[in-house]
Parts: C-alpha cells; sequence; structure tokens
C-alpha cells in the first residue's frame, strides 16, 4: 500500500502523468481518439499487490475486468496468479482454444445453446473449462445442447447478506443455504457431470467502495454492512462446504473480488479469491480501506473547442459504466489536473464541454485523459490499447473487440 499523499502531491502527479502520455502517444504514426492507454509499471504493481494481499492463496483474473489477450497473459504469469475467471462461455472456448490458459472457470450460468454444443464437441475445451450453475434448468440446457457426460461444473452459491426477509448484495444464485447448494450437488453427480468446485461472490463487499470523502455516515454504514456480512458468510460458507462435502470432493472454492481479497482469503473455506478490477483500478475502486488506489489504465481524447475561457470541449468521452444510473458510473476527467464534467451535459457522446481551474491552460488539440468508472468497459470503446512505460508506447495490443471478438 503507498504512502497517502497530499492534494499538491496529487495534482503534481497528475499534470506529469499528462505530460507523459501525451508524449507517448505523439510517437505514434496513427493516435486516432479516443486512445486507450495501460501504464504497464503501475500495472504490475497492481497485480504484485493483490497476490500480497492474497496471502498465499491464488488470484483468479476475472476477464470481464480487463478484456485484453496481452493483459491477461501478463497477469496469468505474475507469479500468484493462476487460471481465468470468464464471463462468457464463447470467451472461455476461445481462450483455451488461443492458448491463453488452461483452466478457466465461468463466473456466470450460460443458456447459449449454440456455443454449448461447440464446448461438448471440443475436447480439449471440455477438459479446460468448469461451467458454473445454480439450479436444475442449467444441467438441462447443457444436455439439450450434447453429451454431457464428465462435463465439470461448480456451484455458484449465494453470497449476498441476510437479515430477515431483506438480501443486500448481487441478486445472482438460489441456492441460499446448505440444504439447496447439497441438494444440486446430488443432482449434479446423479447426472453424470463432475462437481468440481464452488464458487461464493460477496459483491457487497468486495465492490462497493467504504471510504469516500463527504460521505462519511455513508461509509461508516457500508463498512457495518461488509464486517457483519463477511461473518454471516464464513458460517454459511462452512456449513455448505461440510455438506457438499459429503457429495464430492471439490478441487477449487471460489470467492471474493478485488476490494475484498484480505477478509475473502481469511476464510479457511476459499481456495482461491478473484480479482481483475484491482490490475487497473478503475474510478469505482478509488475509495477503499483495504487498499490504495494506482490508477493504470486511461483513455485519451482531444480538445476540440474553446467556447469561453473558462470551458474546453473535448471529441467524446461518454463511455459511461454498467450499473445503477449516478454520477459514481461517470468516467473521471483526471489530468491534466484541475477538470471536472459540467452538471447540464456530463459526459457526451461527442462531445464533452470540461470546466476548472485546468481548463486555462489548455487548448485545441491537446489530449485529456479520463478514467473509466469500471475496468474492463474501456475496451470495448477501443481495438487497440497501448502499453505505456514512462513517457514511452513499448506495444501497441487488441482488445476483444480488436480481434472482433464481442461477448
Amino acid at each position: 500500500m503507498r504512502a497517502a499523499r497530499g492534494p499538491l502531491d496529487e495534482a503534481v502527479e497528475r499534470q506529469r502523468l499528462a505530460r507523459r502520455l501525451a508524449t507517448a502517444v505523439s510517437k505514434l504514426e496513427d493516435p486516432a481518439a479516443p486512445l486507450a492507454v495501460v501504464d504497464v509499471d503501475d500495472f504490475d504493481a497492481n497485480a504484485a499487490e493483490l497476490v500480497r494481499r492474497a496471502a498465499g492463496k491464488p488470484v483468479r483474473v476475472a476477464s470481464k475486468s480487463v478484456r485484453v489477450p496481452a493483459l491477461l497473459s501478463r497477469a496469468l504469469g505474475t507469479e500468484g496468479f493462476r487460471g481465468v475467471l470468464s464471463y462468457s462461455l464463447r470467451e472461455a472456448v476461445w481462450l483455451v482454444g488461443e492458448g491463453l490458459c488452461e483452466d478457466v472457470v465461468m463466473g456466470y450460468p450460460t443458456a447459449d445453446v449454440p456455443a454449448l454444443r461447440a464446448f461438448l464437441a471440443d475436447d480439449r475445451a471440455r477438459a479446460c473449462v468448469t461451467l458454473m450453475v445454480d439450479c436444475p434448468e442449467h444441467l438441462d440446457l447443457v444436455e439439450t445442447a450434447g453429451n454431457a457426460a464428465g462435463v465439470r461444473v461448480a456451484l455458484d452459491v449465494d453470497a449476498g447478506l441476510r437479515v430477515g426477509p431483506a438480501h443486500v448484495g448481487p441478486k445472482r444464485s438460489p441456492l441460499a443455504d446448505a440444504a439447496a447448494s447439497v441438494a444440486l450437488a446430488r443432482e449434479v453427480v446423479r447426472r453424470g457431470f463432475a462437481l468440481v468446485g464452488v464458487m461464493t461472490y460477496e459483491g457487497q463487499v468486495a465492490g462497493v467502495p467504504d471510504d469516500v470523502p463527504h460521505q462519511q455516515a455513508k461509509s461508516f454504514v457500508v463498512r457495518r454492512l461488509k464486517a457483519a456480512s463477511v461473518a454471516q458468510l464464513a458460517g454459511r460458507r462452512q456449513q455448505v462446504a461440510s455438506a457438499v462435502a459429503q457429495v464430492a470432493d471439490l478441487e477449487f472454492w471460489n470467492a471474493g473480488g478485488s476490494g475484498s481479497v484480505e477478509t475473502t482469503v481469511a476464510d479457511p473455506v476459499v481456495t482461491e479469491v478473484a480479482a481483475g478490477s484491482g490490475l487497473l483500478v478503475p474510478g469505482l475502486f478509488d475509495h477503499y480501506r483495504s487498499f490504495a488506489p494506482r490508477p493504470a489504465a486511461f483513455f485519451g481524447v482531444q480538445v476540440v473547442r474553446r467556447p469561453s475561457p473558462d470551458v474546453a470541449t473535448v471529441a467524446g468521452g461518454g463511455f459511461v459504466a454498467s450499473g445503477a444510473a449516478g454520477a459514481d458510473r461517470l468516467p473521471l476527467p483526471w489530468a491534466p489536473f484541475g477538470l471536472r464534467l459540467t452538471g447540464l451535459e456530463g459526459a457526451g457522446e461527442v462531445q464533452t464541454p470540461l470546466v476548472g481551474p485546468g481548463v486555462a491552460d489548455l487548448a485545441v488539440g491537446d489530449w485529456v485523459w479520463f478514467r473509466h468508472a469500471k475496468a474492463g468497459e474501456l475496451a470495448e470503446h477501443a481495438n487497440t490499447v497501448h502499453l505505456v512505460r514512462d513517457d514511452t508506447v513499448v506495444e501497441s495490443v487488441p482488445t476483444y473487440r480488436g480481434l472482433g471478438q464481442a461477448w
């Protein structure tokens, strides 16, 4: 974890970032905006920090938060990382076919029958990919697609906080307790599938900032909810693990995310932790007590207008993140320092006006660097990501989109 920095340190660092990224992309033959860049030194430092926080348990890289094959390979080449948590079956089969990974766990169930047919016909994919299920209907879909004998599956067990009838956390799985989990486990084995793992994703702990400036009361409540969730989940995991152990010997128990690494790996039931956003550190991951942000991914757009001395307008930039609509889903004008979106226009599809003290130094043609609110979604807006070290582009690599893949 990096030492805390004051406002002046932050301003100086972001001014330097703006200069070195502008220098780096000035050497490109065709610097067409929006330009997606990743600082490889910060990426590597973030990977090492995730491994340190995992305290000896493997980190499975969540591909949805990266979506760049070269960066997935870079993470997997870091000691302490092992395997991919995929978000699409077509993606999982592609990763195996391209030789990028031989240990891919689906993070979500699939209802894509054509993809299941292709998967079942591919012996290598069958050996390397684990499907995720949470109900018998998921098993029905696999059997509809072909011979399901020996197909590797894992159970997605709900990890939300339950307080009476209330449920806090992602609305994912109907498997709420040991009884439901072991019933499905028995059905999996009865039908001839291979039950190899369990996943419990505590999104209400891993994906919610808990130390937000000017939101002390809300952050306090979030921390209390997180603590209650961690305590309740430890008991539920143990109950499910004891019950499922009577049915199958599991290879792995996957849990957590970038914002919950420490509490996740502290649970003895968990054998590995998932993480992806912590590699790139998007805007939504700035305000956690568990780690200090080290932003590694940015996108650049150029100033095209100066409507007034107080406003600079850039071309595009309106890359709004998924989730419940709100200001926290908007991209952050990051470098140069001292820029902010306007309340009326926000981040626009074809133009984004910026205000703030940093506007005075901007001229038409200058680059402004933003951070996306969520990590992997940036790759959906660019065919190429430029990997930067200091003020030099060391490599330009394709995103999934750049390879013609859309999942």
